[in-house]
């Protein structure tokens, strides 16, 4: 499977970022260097920055090929790479026909890539996990009334959701805050119930994280800590307009083992199970 766009401008960045960090270029050198090479393409310290912060939504190849110049990379096949990996950057997923839900499907992207995704919910079910009505509850919860809106939010949600059905599905493993269970009552959270026991197999973990623990590590919000093949991780944090991206590596640390933490208070797979029964029978 080819990597995603998002993933393979992440990986062009970073490979760019290491070559000058390898020929000691400061960004202003490099910017001067890029002047002098092409003065008819506009170059500044802060177009360099936004190269290697992936801030530069299409990198153009004849950008491309002076920084490679400016950093010494002759060999013909690399140089290849490079442009290839670049042209592929530019290119959309399947998300780009949901943008007007989405917008830049970033975090779609990457999750789409992820060999394996730990994510702690303290107030809903991950969308990974959720049903079409509970999903639609929750859309319709957040104040959004317009039925196209909806349906498309919805249908995007659910779209998300095949990720786990791939023959290379990622290993995903849910912690979910009690408190979530209870915040959408009735039928559609006995259908969502049902749909998290059922759910449950080698490669999708559900764990509960009971109230009887008490205050834990986690409790300053939702997160995913997301791990590829060959690239970082990265850990995403869920906010109320739009999400961050974390990949520095005391980032990386802190919330492994806040996720860790978490797990070792959280009920285990069976036990798991067993208690969202009991929710079910008392929904009823």
């Amino acid at each position: 499977m080819a990597a995603s766009p998002t993933l393979r401008r992440r990986r062009l960045a970073r490979q760019l970022l290491t070559l000058r960090a390898s020929k000691g270029f400061t960004v202003e050198a490099v910017a001067t260097e890029a002047k002098k090479r092409s003065p008819d393409r506009p170059w500044s310290a802060a177009k360099v920055t936004r190269i290697e912060n992936r801030k530069l939504q299409r990198l153009r190849q004849a950008d491309l090929l002076t920084l490679l110049d400016i950093y010494g990379v002759i060999d013909e096949e690399k140089r290849a790479a490079y442009v290839k990996l670049a042209k592929e950057a530019s290119q959309s997923g399947w998300w780009v026909g949901y943008r007007d839900v989405l917008g830049t499907g970033a975090y779609i992207d990457l999750e789409t890539e992820a060999t394996e995704l730990r994510t702690y919910e303290a107030l809903y079910v991950p969308g990974l996990l959720q049903t079409p009505d509970y999903a639609e509850a929750l859309v319709r919860g957040s104040g959004i009334t317009d039925e196209h809106q909806i349906t498309r939010r919805v249908e995007a949600r659910m779209m998300r959701k095949q990720i786990l059905e791939r023959p290379d599905a990622p290993v995903f493993s849910a912690l979910i805050d009690e408190a979530a269970l209870r915040k959408i009552p009735g039928e559609i959270a006995s259908g969502q119930l049902r749909h998290l026991i059922a759910v449950q197999r080698p490669t999708v973990q559900v764990r509960i994280v009971p109230d009887s623990v008490g205050p834990h590590l986690a409790m300053n919000g939702a997160f995913v800590v997301m791990r590829f093949p060959h690239d970082p991780s990265a850990v995403f944090l869920e906010q109320s307009i739009a999400g961050m991206f974390l990949e520095d590596s005391q980032e990386l640390e802190h919330y492994e083992r806040v996720f860790a933490a978490v797990e070792e208070v959280a009920l285990s797979v069976e036990d798991s199970v067993a208690f969202l029964e009991a929710s079910l029978k008392s929904s009823k």
